[in-house]
């Protein structure tokens, strides 16, 4: 191996512990508030249920809206820069959320948090693609994904303490700090070219889309996409994973306790061990797995999330329905760890779908769609039709939405051999 092939990995290695760590704070900073609602409800401040709820809310609009922008942004110059940048607005205004003193200034400061994180979400995967070649990319993309379930329970953790012995402004401080020290780190990045690593002799992936050679960062490039077959199909099986995978985390430690008969603590402490320890271990082999796989078909990415996901549907379905605990939280702790194998493989194949000019808007466009038509509304399904009946019929709508998630996906991968047929002939 070269000294310039060893410089390059270093490199490399470096700037995805760096993306990971700020992906991990990322997590952390989204639910640490979870950890201080009822703190906010009993502050001076007197927020109703309502108004808590609201936190979460106006921070994903602003965060759906905007990324269609930091997408444009991220395809047309210095995707580094942004980053950081947005890495910086959204630790700032997370210090400044503990400053607040009335509901409509911590709505604020959430609000400006997603724009940040705008700014990261939807470029930060398009530089990281650019860092490693294809066949070791989702192992890279499985290790970047990896800080969600931690980053999550940490939120929840480090909320939980600090809030106990300093009181709840002090935990937004402690989740904000660290991201001014990372931005300034991510500034100085490299920002390789884009398809740095990519075959040379393919400037887009079968499926279609824009060329190298095409104008970069329009709003067209979104109409584009949403043309492009296996992409929507991939995106749209993300979606309904979104949703499925979203409305568990909001209403499963609720089951728990009001169907199944657990205790809070059990309940809320006992599912945030299983989401860390399954997430941690089901982004790992899933990324290992799918470059594995890789080496004998292109589209290995969504053929192995298509059938894991499939594999998922009848552990979600008794951990939903079995009344004995050693049954649903051994078919829970299943159901979770496939499910999250799929985390890492389906990321690389959105970045692999499309031209390495248009990652950042594909990244956009897939956060505006996953979460709109995902876990932004899922938990408000589940809870009204809980409403209408029972809290147990309503989560098996889960287990219907992940067969849909699974189906999506092989037809992706369907979709996508005929099309790399299709251009193999013309060719």
């Amino acid at each position: 191996m070269s000294d310039s092939t060893r410089t390059l990995r270093r490199a490399s290695v470096v700037s995805l512990s760096v993306l990971t760590a700020v992906n991990l704070l990322n997590y952390l900073d989204r639910y640490v508030v979870s950890a201080l609602l009822p703190a906010l409800q009993r502050a001076p401040m007197g927020l109703d249920d309502f108004q808590l709820g609201t936190l979460m809310s106006g921070f994903l609009i602003v965060y759906l809206l905007t990324a269609p922008i930091f997408g444009r942004l991220g395809d047309r110059g210095s995707r580094t820069r942004p980053i950081a940048i947005g890495v910086l607005i959204w630790s700032l205004a997370t210090g400044l959320s503990g400053l607040a003193h009335n509901y409509v200034q911590l709505l604020g400061a959430r609000a400006v948090v997603g724009i940040g994180e705008a700014a990261y979400g939807t470029i930060a995967p398009s530089l990281l693609a650019d860092y490693f070649v294809r066949r070791t990319r989702g192992r890279a993309f499985a290790v970047f994904n990896m800080a969600i379930p931690v980053g999550a329970a940490l939120g929840y953790i480090v909320g939980g303490i600090v809030l106990v012995h300093y009181g709840w402004r002090a935990a937004f401080y402690v989740a904000g700090i660290p991201g001014i020290v990372l931005a300034a780190w991510i500034w100085h990045l490299p920002d390789p070219p884009r398809g740095a690593h990519d075959n040379d002799d393919v400037s887009v992936a079968a499926g279609g889309g824009m060329t190298l050679g095409t104008q970069a960062g329009s709003w067209a490039v979104y109409a584009r996409l949403l043309r492009q077959r296996p992409y929507l199909l991939t995106v749209l099986g993300y979606a309904a994973y979104t949703f499925a995978v979203g409305g568990l985390a909001v209403w499963m430690p609720t089951f728990l306790e009001q169907v199944r008969g657990v205790s809070t603590a059990q309940a809320t402490e006992g599912f945030g061990a299983i989401v860390v320890v399954t997430g941690f271990v089901g982004t790992f082999v899933g990324g290992w797995l799918g470059d594995y796989w890789l080496k004998f078909s292109p589209q290995a990415y969504l053929w192995m999330s298509g059938w894991v996901t499939l594999l998922a549907v009848p552990a979600t379905y008794l951990a939903l329905a079995s009344s004995s605990p050693s049954v649903f939280y051994g078919a829970l702790v299943v159901a979770e760890l496939l499910l999250f194998m799929s985390t890492g493989p389906i990321n690389t194949a959105i970045v692999n779908l499309v031209s390495p000019a248009e990652r950042a808007c594909a990244v956009a466009l897939s956060i505006f769609v996953i979460h709109a038509l995902g876990d932004a509304i899922s938990p408000t399904i589940i809870g009204g039709v809980s409403d209408a009946t029972s809290l147990g019929a309503a989560v098996m709508i889960v287990p219907f939405v992940v067969v849909v998630s699974g189906l999506f996906w092989l037809w992706a991968a369907r979709a996508d051999a005929r099309a790399a047929v299709r251009l193999a002939a013309v060719r």
